[in-house]
């Protein structure tokens, strides 16, 4: 039985020169679980907006074809009517979330409705997403994982039969993407619920859902099972959608005939093992420190606390006693769970909050008395919702703002450098906030280092970036080092993590629970369970098959596991 059916789709947003959405049929049967994957701009988010009725009854454009969701016509249906259809959760999750209270805010939208049974619904809601016992909290004591949880018990409310998720683990640390994917698992097989979600991490991808449809150009160019659709590697490298990475390994292997090319590609470590179990280890990969020890300190935390205060309850206490020394010229990974901290660093660092006791040097001088605009030519901090950045109207105005409000001589000049740097010269003119992500990521990124601060601060620089944007933000850290001397970083992003950082400092229980190499940090259990972060997938792959492998890269994990003598392919297994 198929609940969503859709014949000749086609929509352009108002002015638009070509439609975004171009002729697309699609049929989705009742209970899948279905992944939505393709580059920044395919027409991801605004297929699904034509799911639920907010294109066209909410968002206006020219709307051609018919879909149907639960046997309604979308057209004919007004955009309540199909939330009770069709549940969303969007990207920026956070925006869904409008009462004080947890149960308050599961049960709005039912109340909404007059329904008299409202707060039961609610109460249901809560449980299905893990949230028991937590109704009567305040929405500011959840973490960032239980805030989405939330706004996805807020759709469950209304019982629709579909559930859209636009992103729902991009800016998650492993434990709460866990958890999120674990409360979809549950909803789609134990109560039936057809779930639809927009995924870059594959490996999610694999472990969870049923099939992947691939977007491309505002068309459907498949829907298929998802073992099929992430081995379809080079089609999907095209696309800029990274393929898990054990399936890239083991596509590299068969293409340099180390492996049959008959033996379907793995999609998951589980499935590695079989395929790799050939291979020996051989030698490691590790990166060794960076020498700075005789290096200049440039910041310092002194025996540092802070805490937020709570309406109900204790203060949340975020540090107690932190002791740090930042030097010059560092390439700095900040990781940890959400609410570890990582942001609330940054914004110390940059004066937006202040210590509730100690004291943080920049440059050798006590910052607590010092304004946030005097720090900024020291100091700078790019928010990870990029858009947070942008108060003018076009990009170039953005960037020149911070120099011209301090006088700054050919701030102009500098200006058209900086676009010229960026690759954002032909977009001057057009608002910040209507840029693709990569977009405006990079112009983030310009406006951050306008002023040649000494230390630049990235928040979360990947965040909801498909293959292709996010390996332009790479090449764009490596030139800001020609501009910026040290660099810190906080993400849930682990193979950025491995392929920039120097130094890695994972934050838990209100400190610095390790600081070293990534050697030094995967390679200690103890410190990845205690802190609940992840390595890349190859690393667990390399571990699945040798204990001793510390392979953080696919490069690395091809290097180090080689052919064993005598051990051929003929008894392979060669199915799953």
């Amino acid at each position: 039985m198929n609940i969503i059916e859709i014949e000749n789709l086609t929509y352009s947003y108002p002015a638009a020169k070509e439609p975004i959405l171009k002729n697309i049929s699609l049929q989705v049967e009742k209970g899948d679980f279905l992944a939505i994957v393709g580059n920044n701009g395919c027409g991801k988010s605004t297929f699904c907006k034509t799911l639920n009725g907010l294109i066209p009854h909410f968002i206006t454009g020219d709307f051609s074809g018919t879909v149907r969701v639960d046997g309604l016509n979308t057209l004919e249906a007004d955009v309540g009517t199909l939330a009770c259809k069709a549940g969303y959760v969007y990207q920026d999750f956070e925006n869904q979330i409008v009462r004080p209270t947890v149960l308050d805010d599961a049960s709005y939208a039912c109340l909404n409705y007059a329904m008299p049974d409202y707060r039961q619904r609610g109460e249901e809601a809560l449980a299905l997403c893990g949230l028991q016992g937590r109704q009567d909290d305040y929405i500011w004591q959840l973490s960032g994982g239980q805030t989405h949880l939330l706004a996805l018990a807020g759709a469950v409310s209304l019982q629709p039969d579909i559930l859209i998720l636009d992103e729902p683990i991009a800016q998650l640390d492993p434990g709460h993407a866990d958890r999120i994917y674990g409360v979809l698992r549950e909803l789609n097989e134990k109560h039936g619920k057809t779930i639809i979600v927009i995924e870059h991490h594959t490996e999610y991808i694999a472990d969870y859902c049923k099939h992947v449809m691939l977007m491309r150009d505002g068309t459907i160019a498949w829907k298929l099972p998802a073992a099929e659709a992430l081995r379809r590697v080079d089609e999907l490298q095209a696309c800029n959608i990274f393929p898990p990475q054990v399936t890239l390994a083991a596509h590299r292997l068969q293409r340099q005939n180390r492996l049959p090319s008959d033996c379907p590609l793995p999609t998951t470590v589980q499935q590695g093992k079989k395929v790799f179990a050939h291979l020996r280890y051989c030698n490691g990969d590790g990166k060794s420190r960076a020498d700075a020890e005789d290096r200049e300190t440039v910041a310092q935390f002194r025996d540092v606390g802070v805490s937020y205060r709570s309406v109900k309850g204790e203060d949340r206490v975020v540090y107690s006693g932190l002791n740090l020394q930042i030097r010059k010229g560092e390439k700095i990974a900040l990781i940890g769970s959400n609410g570890a901290g990582k942001s609330t660093l940054m914004k110390l660092m940059v004066g937006l909050l202040k210590p509730d006791r100690g004291e943080i040097l920049l440059n050798g001088e006590n910052i607590r008395k010092k304004k946030t605009e005097e720090l900024s030519r020291q100091i700078s901090l790019v928010y990870q919702n990029p858009e947070e950045m942008f108060i003018k109207d076009t990009i170039a105005a953005d960037i020149a703002y911070a120099m011209q409000v301090r006088g700054v001589e050919n701030y102009r000049q500098r200006t058209d450098a900086l676009l010229e740097r960026f690759r954002l010269t032909e977009l001057k003119d057009r608002d910040g906030r209507l840029l693709s992500g990569g977009q405006m990521r990079r112009a983030s990124l310009a406006i951050g280092i306008a002023l040649n601060p000494g230390i630049l601060l990235l928040d979360e620089p990947t965040a909801n970036l498909d293959i292709a944007t996010r390996k332009e933000i790479m090449r764009t850290l490596a030139q800001i080092k020609a501009v910026t001397e040290t660099v810190i970083i906080a993400t849930h992003d682990m193979q950025l993590v491995c392929e920039w950082a120097q130094r890695i400092l994972v934050l838990c229980d209100g400190g610095v629970i390790a600081d070293g190499t990534r050697d030094e940090i995967f390679g200690n259990p103890q410190v990845v369970q205690r802190a609940g972060i992840r390595p890349p997938e190859i690393f667990t792959m390399g571990q699945a098959l040798d204990r001793q492998a510390l392979c953080y890269t696919i490069d690395a994990f091809l290097e180090s596991f080689k052919e064993a003598q005598c051990v051929g392919f003929k008894n392979e297994e060669k199915t799953f």
